[in-house]
């Protein structure tokens, strides 16, 4: 997923020129056994407008670029792969400031994924979106796609996916309103969770398996102020919501008949301006980046309630970190700060607690970053 800061403008310039794999620990001192390969995918919202590509390590979590970056559409801010590891997709906003509101040409682009590489290659020109996209996600089954826009007008775009090419066909259904600034689709693909940042709620919809069309259900659920970003846990009993402005963290409970949310207690202090929320794939740990702290706050997860209890201290993690994602192993975290680097982190598999892992990687401005293993 995304993000960058409510205040920060994409056109700051990148610090760095360039971007180089990280010093880690040696081999010996991590036991991780991964399939191989293992790719990273960041987009680069300052200037480059472009995609990178990186291998994972294994067994330290390290990053190897693989070749240049790609070039896509002006200002990416949110990136997704399809579950069968063989697609990329890229919001690109096409404005100059994430809050903008200001009617603007938007696209969404398609990459495929070389199997053996990682390396990407454009699927046919970029399709129109929304007005001023904010996120994207891809369903579980891998069959539909959906940006989240920030624009009043264009509050969900959703398509269909070539399961062959990855190209992408437009899905006509009744418009949602916005402004939406996050949306995720829980495990079984039956329900979507659109975070509503006007209104400070987060709604529901159920999925129409044949179409990929959206149908409200349930009732707004209240958040904090300015939800950011919103994730589901892997076992698909819990959602999780970044509230900019309040600085916390809302859970909430899925009914798995009918998709409605149930608040969890009262919103979980995060540090100051949450921004990017990540749930590891054991369902145990939640991670937030926190922009305005600087740092990520990691919480352990009641596995019967969903109640979020933190973990230690927050850990620092460069200047204004944008954006959590854990690989599928569970074994390493990733965040990617809109100052321009990318911070690796290791996982302890009881507690969660992150330790960083060598230095950061020089990128691009990074906004979003997603992570795959070999395709299937």
């Amino acid at each position: 997923m995304r993000k960058l800061s409510n205040l920060f403008f994409l056109t700051l310039a990148s610090a760095f020129c360039g971007v180089r794999g990280i010093s880690a620990a040696p081999a010996s001192d991590i036991s991780v056994n991964l399939p191989s390969p293992q790719f990273a995918y960041v987009t680069n919202a300052c200037n480059s407008n472009s995609v990178s590509a990186f291998t994972i390590d294994s067994r330290t979590g390290a990053l190897s670029p693989v070749g240049p970056p790609v070039a896509t559409s002006p200002v990416p801010i949110s990136v997704t792969v399809d579950p069968a590891g063989k697609f990329v997709y890229v919001a690109n906003m096409s404005v100059s400031k994430i809050h903008e509101s200001t009617a603007s040409t938007a696209a969404l682009t398609a990459f495929a994924i070389n199997s053996s590489t990682g390396a990407l290659t454009p699927v046919g020109p970029p399709v129109a979106a929304g007005i001023n996209p904010r996120s994207v996600t891809v369903d579980p089954t891998g069959r539909f796609v959906y940006t989240a826009n920030f624009f009043n007008s264009s509050g969900v775009s959703a398509f269909t996916i070539d399961s062959s090419t990855g190209a992408l066909t437009a899905v006509n259904f009744p418009v949602i309103t916005g402004p939406i600034s996050s949306m995720v689709v829980e495990p079984s693909g039956q329900f979507a969770f659109l975070t509503n940042y006007a209104s400070n709620s987060i709604s529901a919809f159920a999925i129409n398996s044949g179409t990929g069309a959206l149908t409200a259900v349930g009732s707004l659920a209240a958040t904090g102020t300015r939800p950011e970003s919103v994730t589901v846990d892997p076992t698909g009993k819990f959602v999780y919501v970044a509230n900019y402005s309040s600085n916390s963290i809302s859970a909430f409970t899925i009914n798995s008949s009918t998709g409605a949310l149930t608040k969890v207690g009262s919103p979980v202090a995060a540090g100051t301006s949450p921004d990017s929320v990540a749930v590891d794939p054991t369902a145990k740990f939640l991670y937030v980046t926190n922009q305005g702290s600087n740092n990520v706050s990691v919480f352990a997860i009641d596995s019967g309630t969903g109640a979020l209890t933190e973990v230690g201290s927050p850990v620092a993690a460069g200047s204004k970190p944008s954006s959590v994602t854990v690989e599928p192993s569970g074994q390493f975290a990733y965040v990617a700060t809109a100052s321009g680097s990318i911070f690796v982190f290791s996982i302890n598999s009881s507690t969660g607690a992150l330790t960083a892992m060598g230095s950061p990687v020089p990128a691009y401005c990074p906004s979003s970053m997603v992570t795959t293993r070999k395709i299937q």
